[in-house]
Formats: C-alpha cells, structure tokens, sequence
C-alpha cells in the first residue's frame, strides 16, 4: 500500500544554475573571456569614458566661456551623460554597472559649473577691492554649512548680486576690504579670491569624479563582451559560405 501510494520522485531541476547565470550576465555582465580581457576591449573601454568625462567638463567649460546658459548650467552635461549611459545600454553592459556610470556621470555634470566658472575666471578674472557690508553664516548657522557669507559693495559702492564666501571668514567684519575675482565680459558670478590656491587649478575638483567615471565605464564594457554572440555570428557566416 505504502508502495503504491508513494509519489515518483521528480528529478531536481535544472534551470537553477542556469537562472542564476542569466541574473548575474544581466546585472553584472557576461565577461565571457578567459584570462586577461582583449586589449582592443580595454581600449574601447577608456575611450568611452575619457570621451564621456571630457564630453561633459568641456560642454560646460564652453558654455561658461562663451556665456551659453543651456551648456554653462550643466544641462548639456547631462545630455552627455545620458548618452554615455545610453551607449552601454546599446554594447549591453550589465544594468548595476550601467547605473553605477549614470550616477558618476550625473555627479560629474552637477560638479562642473563651478568648476568651469573657476576656469573662466582663472583665465580672464580681474581682481579688485570691495567693501564688506554684512557678514552672515558660520558654524552656528546650518544652511551655511559652517561658511561665512560676506554681502560686498563695489568700490562705486554699488552692492553685488552674490554673496562671497572665499576669504570671508571668522575674523572679517563690515567695513573690511575682501579682494574679489570677476569677468569683465559679465559672463560669470563673481567670487571671493583664495588666500592660498589649491593645487590642480580650478578643476582640481573634478578629477575624482572623471577617474571613478572613466574606471566604471573601463570595466562595463570589458564585462560585456559575448563569445557566444561571436561564435553564432562565426556559424552564420559558415553556413551562408557552405549553402552558396
């Protein structure tokens, strides 16, 4: 009875390993290469993302030069970014990695206003004394972030639009002169002059965010290469050569 009535026993399935190879091609990449990746692959890999990360810097930079408002805000660096995420939908890289160099990208675009005003005034800027009228902020403060914030007037004693942060410090009170950088062309936001400059220039910055950007896309596209989409290409070719 007991024999009869015992169920026949299924074989296990097999479709667990092969789920489980299917998730990690899709979210990590397939990397099917054995050994070191082609150098041909690394090769693509560096260039999408310096082209990426050069894309995006310099977008904004001209913008900020030639007083352009779309690409100066950072809006064309994100198209940039957008399509640099889009290219490694099209090579099929893995989704985690491609999110990952979307938000590199993004960053990268946000960061690079400022960074491209610094450059402008680096290059152009034209330093002069202005009036200190207030000063507001400072540790006790939590929308300053810790910073002192100086209201300036020119030395028409017309007030600027900005509040100038670098130099204004601790010790600075109304009355005081801060040296101020600006554009003569009127294409930038004026801003307080550094009592010691960084090295690395004004897009010291930004290398942090190119590098992380460059590496991500480096290993999305290593990560995506396919043999098997080049071994059936290889059998389609033999096939047509063999039917003609």
């Amino acid at each position: 009875m007991d024999m009869r009535m015992r169920r026949p026993r299924h074989p296990l399935p097999t479709s667990g390993p092969h789920l489980m190879e299917h998730l990690r091609s899709t979210v990590w990449g397939p990397a099917e290469f054995v050994g070191m990746p082609p150098w041909w692959l690394v090769g693509e890999g560096l260039l999408a993302g310096s082209l990426g990360a050069v894309a995006i810097v310099g977008v904004t930079v001209v913008g900020a030069w030639y007083g352009l408002p779309a690409l100066a805000s950072g809006e064309a660096g994100l198209v940039c970014a957008a399509a640099l995420s889009l290219y490694l939908c099209l090579v099929r890289a893995g989704r985690a990695l491609i999110g990952v160099v979307a938000v590199l990208a993004v960053c990268l675009a946000l960061q690079a206003p400022q960074a491209a005003a610094g450059v402008v005034l680096a290059e152009r800027g034209r330093v002069e004394s202005a009036l200190v009228t207030s000063v507001e902020g400072g540790p006790s403060a939590v929308s300053s972030r810790g910073r002192y914030f100086c209201s300036v007037a020119d030395r028409d004693g017309l007030p600027l639009e900005v509040r100038i942060w670098r130099g204004c410090g601790q010790t600075t009170r109304p009355g005081d002169a801060l040296a101020v950088v600006y554009d003569p062309k009127g294409r930038v936001q004026p801003r307080g002059v550094e009592p010691q400059a960084a090295a690395g220039g004004p897009l010291r910055g930004l290398i942090g965010w190119a590098a992380a950007l460059v590496a991500g896309s480096l290993v999305a596209v290593v990560r995506s290469y396919r043999l098997t989409h080049i071994a059936s290409s290889s059998a389609q070719r033999g096939t047509g050569g063999t039917a003609s």
